[in-house]
């Protein structure tokens, strides 16, 4: 097995979209299963801490890294099958998930078309069910490859295996740091079934003047509308939405909602209403805050930023008053999405 070369003391500033300082004191790039294989089996790496990522979309680094990084970029988008109704399309773990939506948009393969620009890789996808404007990654999965760790032995899961829920996989629970994911399927439509319930998509393609609705049109609507709300972590530090939008029991909203008549909601079920994070957050006081080097972003109260030099620990303190002041005004726990070092 070839060994990738291994790097001391590297920054991780550039691997995270908050583009917080931090330090590995290892580091390595793989670009197959086979270079990750040959980490793991190394004498001098075997038992030291390995950090995986990709993106690094997802992370707050609140202090430098005492082990190991392997960076993911297994590469390749490739069609697996077709048949009349369907293409599957497999992409490594490290490509960017944008990319692979691009890849989608522009062969007219469907289903994935509003999930554009999302941050992050491939790998990343399943192990959080990402999600927007009314598709998550649950709805055109098909199965996932990952190495075990404990046995070095390739696993194949299925959505069943996985059990997606709200921003929720196998991968953030039982199986948690015992797999690393190498390649995705995915399930796409050659007959585009339109996902444009969201209010924001249908009055953004009428501002775009579109008449002929494709997939192209609706990746495009997304693309405009994430790029007007969120900003780009080239130039503020950001990791998209900090919380998720928590799901609160019918009975608690219906209370809210007559102390709050304007509070916004999705029905989940006969039982289950999901509140937008965002709102709640505004609501306390917290949009366009800045304390020095971070803040709440002034156009989405759901994304902390770092303005250029903050620290993690801020971030995460931060993040620790605004879920406190929320469940004070509102009685609502918000979850963190980002995965704190």
């Amino acid at each position: 097995m070839n060994l990738p070369s291994v790097a001391k003391g590297v920054s991780l500033k550039s691997y995270n979209t908050f583009g917080l300082e931090a330090t590995a004191d290892l580091f390595t790039t793989i670009s197959s299963t086979e270079e990750l294989k040959s980490i793991l089996h190394n004498a001098d790496y075997k038992h030291i801490e390995k950090l995986y990522l990709g993106g690094g979309s997802n992370v707050l680094f609140t202090k430098d890294f005492a082990g190991m990084v392997i960076l993911n970029r297994i590469k390749g988008i490739t069609v697996a099958n077709e048949d009349e109704n369907y293409v599957w399309v497999n992409a490594g773990a490290g490509e960017s998930w944008h990319e692979l939506v691009l890849f989608c948009v522009a062969n007219n393969y469907a289903g994935m078309e509003n999930l554009s620009l999302i941050p992050g890789t491939v790998g990343a996808a399943p192990m959080q069910n990402i999600g927007a404007y009314g598709v998550e990654i649950k709805d055109i999965f098909e199965s996932l490859e990952a190495l075990n760790l404990a046995t070095h032995e390739t696993e194949i899961f299925d959505a069943a295996a996985c059990k997606f829920g709200y921003r929720e996989s196998v991968f953030k629970h039982e199986a948690k740091g015992k797999y690393v994911i190498t390649n995705v399927t995915f399930r796409l439509n050659k007959t585009p079934n339109f996902h444009v319930e969201y209010g924001a998509i249908k009055d953004t393609l009428e501002e775009m003047g579109v008449t002929d609705l494709s997939i192209k049109a609706i990746s495009d609507a997304v693309i405009k509308i994430r790029q007007s709300k969120l900003p780009n972590p080239a130039e503020i530090g950001n990791a998209g939405s900090f919380f998720k939008n928590p799901e609160i029991p019918k009975t608690q909203f219906t209370a809210l909602k007559g102390l709050y008549a304007e509070m916004p909601s999705y029905p989940i079920n006969e039982s289950t209403v999901k509140v937008p994070a965002g709102w709640l957050i505004e609501q306390a006081g917290w949009k366009g805050k800045r304390f020095g080097e971070i803040g709440v972003h002034a156009k989405q109260a759901l994304v902390l930023v770092n303005y250029g030099n903050g620290k993690g620990d801020q971030i995460k303190a931060l993040a620790s008053d605004i879920q406190a002041s929320v469940n004070e005004k509102f009685g609502i726990n918000l979850t963190p999405e980002v995965n704190f070092i």
